[in-house]
């Protein structure tokens, strides 16, 4: 576990950079535990398909490059692909924006995953304090982040019956116990995140910073869709 994550990071820090990507957050994910969508890293439209019929459709697709950190400003995030062909156009869609938006970004290729059913959104994060160390921090998430900014905060390491706190004490609670027809949300799912990511905080001081948002969470399971990763410089 901890090995795969420092090949990970020192690769990062050989390369000067500051920022994880994608794929790379969420292999970081995985080798902690914690639950991401199916995905593959292609560099062609052909590799697209067959990356897409591998994990299965619905997919997403997403650009992939250390010059992109916001890729939907720029036109490189395709969401709901059913088919072959919406694979293929949307792989060109995805080229020729980024071609047009920023001309000079590296690019290492586009990330093709499976697209989650809707269910709640959530924020689950680490950071690291100057003065006080590693901390774990839980919230809704997705736009609801900036809306609300409902969030609770715990020093790492973090045990089962405080993460259980961390996500009961939030104002929005009610919405993960259920609501409008809704059954409740795998509370135990999220409790699996967030010891994994205190662990991951700890273990690794080289991480400045995690925020993996969203989180989708269903009445069974708990899956990270989007994950972003920073180091210490």
């Amino acid at each position: 576990m901890k090995d795969r994550v420092n090949q990970i990071l020192r690769t990062v820090l050989k390369q000067e950079r500051a920022n994880l990507l994608e794929p790379e957050a969420k292999r970081i994910c995985n080798a902690y535990g914690i639950p991401t969508p199916r995905f593959k890293v292609v560099r062609s439209s052909t590799e697209a398909v067959k990356a897409a019929r591998t994990v299965g459709f619905p997919v997403v697709l997403k650009i992939v490059s250390p010059d992109i950190l916001h890729k939907t400003d720029v036109g490189c995030v395709v969401l709901g692909l059913n088919s072959a062909c919406q694979v293929r156009d949307a792989f060109a869609r995805i080229t020729r924006n980024i071609k047009r938006a920023r001309p000079n970004a590296e690019i290492q290729g586009v990330l093709i995953e499976r697209m989650q059913p809707e269910g709640v959104e959530v924020i689950v994060g680490g950071t690291r304090d100057p003065q006080f160390g590693p901390a774990v921090m839980f919230g809704l998430g997705g736009i609801l982040v900036e809306l609300f900014e409902d969030f609770s905060f715990r020093l790492a390491p973090v045990e089962e019956g405080t993460a259980r706190q961390m996500i009961r004490e939030i104002q929005g609670y009610r919405v993960l116990k259920g609501f409008r027809g809704r059954g409740a949300v795998d509370e135990y799912g999220l409790v699996k995140i967030l010891l994994a990511v205190s662990r991951l905080i700890v273990d690794h001081p080289e991480i400045a910073e995690m925020d993996l948002n969203p989180t989708i969470v269903h009445e069974q399971g708990a899956v990270v869709v989007d994950a972003r990763m920073s180091l210490k410089t």
